[in-house]
Formats: structure tokens, sequence, C-alpha cells
């Protein structure tokens, strides 16, 4: 046989190996992640959070909107 031939079948014999160790990694991760238990698996309460601000300072009631220049510079 020739060198190729033996370099071609020692690629594929490796290639096999390795990507049966990634499917084994990456299956063994998944399990793990999924029997954490940190899930709480229901709805998922998004509410702005209550911070007690000083007197004085208040939330705005709208976002910030973007300013335009009135004369833009050219070079």
């Amino acid at each position: 046989m020739s060198s190729l031939v033996v370099d071609l079948i020692l690629l594929g014999f490796t290639y096999v190996v390795l990507i049966y160790f990634v499917a084994t990694l990456t299956k063994a991760r998944q399990i793990r992640k999924r029997n954490d238990g940190e899930d709480d698996g229901g709805i998922e309460n998004i509410t702005e959070p209550k911070i007690d601000l000083p007197p004085g300072v208040v939330w705005p009631t709208s976002s910030p909107t973007k300013r335009r220049e009135k004369n833009p510079v050219n070079y």
C-alpha cells in the first residue's frame, strides 16, 4: 500500500475516535446540566426591581431620546 492510503486510513480512524469522544463528553454534560435542580420550571417573574431610592431621586418616566445635531460638520 502506498503511504497515501495508510495516511487516509489513519486519518479516518482518528476522525472516528475524536467524534466519539466529543459525542460522549457533550452527552454527559447535558445530562448533568438537566439534573442540577436549579431551574424553577414555572413562569418567569420578570418585573422591575424595587429599589429604595434616596429622598428627591425619582425614576424617569420615559426612555431617553436620541438628539440629532442641527449643523453637522463637513470636512
